[in-house]
């Protein structure tokens, strides 16, 4: 009986609920502003729009594993400026005290962004200090494809009255 794993499943349910966005946290860096010695310039945009998301619980492959630790995949839904999907995996741990825990994730997003096809990966760090959240969402640098090459920004990710929200501020290079 692995009695870890159901341990992980109410967290990992609780934790993605607040991790895959269910606290409103501004990306803490700046964007990335061109360099002037480019002779690409890059124009800072603005996104926003919804998404769905849907966090399933995956079991570990140890399984003496710690049961503080989750690992989960992500399934997305963008709508909006950015319209396209993603996949993702994520680390959690909790801990003893209530309201503190971590977690990390990379997902691929495929899709559309303001006419722009391709794809990029995007980089969470999200820790949550007894209720106090701390999230930064950033694009991999060099992690865009196709149109999106050269795609560099932070995400924001808030929900209110149940329904999911991103405010994406980038840049990309005008000569792709």
């Amino acid at each position: 009986m692995n009695t870890g794993f159901r341990f992980r499943t109410p967290f990992a349910t609780a934790f993605c609920l607040w991790c895959s966005i269910s606290l409103s946290a501004r990306a803490q860096n700046s964007t990335p502003k061109s360099d002037k010695t480019s002779k690409e310039t890059a124009v800072t945009s603005h996104a926003a729009g919804t998404f769905d998301v849907k966090v399933s619980p995956q079991p570990t492959d140890d399984r003496s594993a710690d049961p503080s630790l989750a690992r989960l995949t992500l399934d997305k839904q963008f709508h909006g400026d950015l319209e396209g999907s993603s996949k993702g995996q994520m680390l959690a741990a909790s801990t003893s005290v209530k309201g503190s825990a971590g977690y990390v994730a990379i997902e691929r997003v495929t899709g559309t962004l303001r006419g722009r096809k391709g794809s990029f990966a995007l980089q969470h760090f999200g820790t949550m200090t007894r209720g106090a959240p701390h999230l930064v969402v950033n694009v991999v640098p060099d992690s865009g494809t196709d149109e999106l090459t050269g795609l560099a920004g932070a995400m924001t990710i808030k929900i209110e009255d149940g329904k999911h929200f991103y405010d994406f501020e980038y840049t990309l290079e005008e000569n792709h």
